[in-house]
């Protein structure tokens, strides 16, 4: 099938060209056989209709996909997990320090460090190759919203207050200290300017190009519980106020299935989904 475009309506009402060959890529993201991917792209382009709108078109195909298999299904709807992580932000924090603590980093959350001025509750503390890593998250809860150049501003002088005092007391464990800015969504051009300029690492969703968020998540298998298209929207919310984040930390905590009432049948079925996920 080639990139055929077609006049869609977004969420927002703008009228934009829909590219079949973009959803095909985020087929093919989730794993799914060529064979599959063709076959739910013909299915989504026979019911296509005048004023469709872009996440009309995004479910229809999440539906077809989860009926053909559970797993790619979760894969597909990733971004979209991430947000069901809001709305406080907190599970986010959480998330990027799962993912660090995955990649070889010792992690903090919710540390309160004095600056020069005030203290400051950090999101993440992250140390590794005797490096010190002052991370602050900005999560936001729905699509099109960038991280715009206010943030890094703002979070950078944070850093900048909590950095003096950090280097007057580092030991062991810590020789060297940098400030990072991660988003669940993207950066503008001036939040990555500023923020390259002032000597702040940024992780957003595609950024850096072939090592964000996106790319991290499916190399590491690092999915959140969210992804699930087995737990109910109450059963991932007790999970996410139990800290258990990461479907690697629900194998590890299966005993919470139990708490929640799940049956043993349906249990068996999520612990499989969520061990194909993390490819155990």
């Amino acid at each position: 099938m080639g990139a055929e475009h077609f006049h869609i309506t977004k969420s927002s009402g703008e009228k934009v060209d829909f590219s079949m060959e973009k959803l095909k890529n985020s087929l093919q993201f989730s794993g799914a056989s060529d064979e599959m991917v063709e076959e739910i792209l013909s299915r989504v382009q026979d019911e296509l209709y005048q004023g469709i709108t872009t996440k009309e078109i995004y479910n229809r195909a999440f539906a077809l996909l989860k009926k053909k298999a559970s797993v790619y299904a979760s894969k597909y709807k990733l971004k979209k997990a991430i947000y069901e992580l809001g709305p406080t932000g907190f599970p986010f924090e959480k998330f990027i320090s799962g993912i660090l603590h995955y990649s070889g980093f010792d992690t903090k959350t919710g540390e309160v460090l004095q600056g020069t001025c005030v203290s400051h509750e950090i999101d993440v503390l992250a140390t590794k190759n005797e490096t010190l890593n002052v991370i602050e998250c900005k999560f936001h809860g729905e699509d099109g919203l960038k991280c715009n150049v206010k943030v890094p501003l703002y979070i950078n002088s944070r850093y900048i207050d909590v950095k003096r005092p950090l280097e007057s007391t580092r030991n062991s464990t810590y020789k060297t200290i940098q400030g990072w800015v991660v988003t669940n969504t993207r950066f503008s051009q001036d939040a990555l300017e500023y923020g390259k300029c002032a000597g702040l690492y940024l992780l957003s969703w595609d950024y850096p190009q072939g090592d964000g968020l996106k790319e991290r998540i499916d190399r590491l298998r690092l999915y959140p519980i969210t992804v699930s298209t087995l737990l109910s929207n109450r059963e991932k919310q007790f999970l996410l106020e139990r800290d258990i984040v990461l479907c690697r930390q629900l194998i590890k905590s299966s005993f919470l299935l139990d708490h929640l009432g799940v049956s043993n049948g349906r249990k068996q079925r999520i612990l499989k989904e969520m061990k194909s996920l993390c490819n155990l």
